[in-house]
């Protein structure tokens, strides 16, 4: 009987992952009418995921972490937290200051960072991301360098030692960083090794960091770690990542900014 329970209770965790992967998140009160059982069920089922580390909390819901086996792609990224992800940018583009190099990482987000540079003055922008690259090239002020590699469908990014290896020959001013998830304990991870190490030696040829990303990255974690949150100058998010946790962030080192 014990092991009807569990099975029937594994198909129901396994239908959970497979719709908030499907849908970038999921509701208890929808999921629970999709399921036939109630909210309090939904709910411990959640925590069960969410202690495998496969999706994280919210409000009335969750969303999946992403994974080796699971990674959203750019197009559906350019819908998730959208206003967010454009005052992140805005934001995180103030902090050029002086910089006269800058690395734009892979993602959405240093997307948004790319549009927001100002054009009027002169800027290397070295890269592995396309559509950031694509962004720049036009203006007649901005010499873009793409890194070499392989690109890799789902983001459109270049990766791979090649893309590393050339990223080590430069001394970057400033580097723009995401992630897919950024904690305390575990430091910067993604999925991906072949992006890990891209990332790692942007870390390593920049003389000042920025990380930028929404607070649904805080917390998550997933496969490669590929630099500590202490190593960054400043982290840039929104204001939804509570004060207090903000503040915790801040005790490592970085200059902590919610917009």
């Amino acid at each position: 009987m014990g092991r009807a329970v569990a099975a029937e209770g594994e198909d129901r965790r396994r239908h959970i992952v497979i719709s908030a992967r499907r849908a970038g998140s999921v509701d208890v009160t929808a999921i629970a009418a999709d399921l036939g059982v109630s909210k309090e069920t939904v709910r411990r089922d959640l925590s069960t995921l969410e202690r495998r580390g496969l999706v994280r909390r919210t409000h009335g819901g969750a969303y999946p972490v992403e994974s080796t086996r699971f990674e959203t792609p750019l197009a559906f990224r350019t819908g998730m937290h959208a206003a967010e992800k454009a005052r992140i940018a805005a934001a995180a583009a103030e902090l050029l200051r002086d910089a006269e190099t800058v690395f734009i990482d892979e993602g959405y987000t240093p997307q948004l960072i790319a549009e927001a540079l100002p054009d009027d003055r002169p800027l290397i922008v070295i890269t592995a991301s396309l559509a950031a690259a694509q962004v720049l090239a036009t203006r007649p002020r901005c010499t873009v360098l793409l890194l070499g590699g392989r690109v890799r469908g789902r983001t459109m990014a270049t990766v791979d030692r090649w893309a590393a290896q050339m990223l080590s020959e430069f001394v970057i001013d400033l580097a723009y960083v995401g992630a897919n998830g950024i904690s305390r304990e575990h430091g910067l991870t993604t999925p991906d090794p072949t992006v890990s190490e891209v990332k790692r030696q942007a870390m390593r040829s920049s003389r000042r960091r920025v990380f930028s990303g929404e607070y649904s990255k805080f917390g998550a974690v997933s496969f490669c770690r590929f630099a500590d949150a202490r190593a960054f100058d400043t982290i840039v998010t929104d204001t939804r990542l509570p004060q207090r946790e903000a503040r915790r962030y801040a005790l490592l080192g970085p200059e902590v900014l919610r917009v």
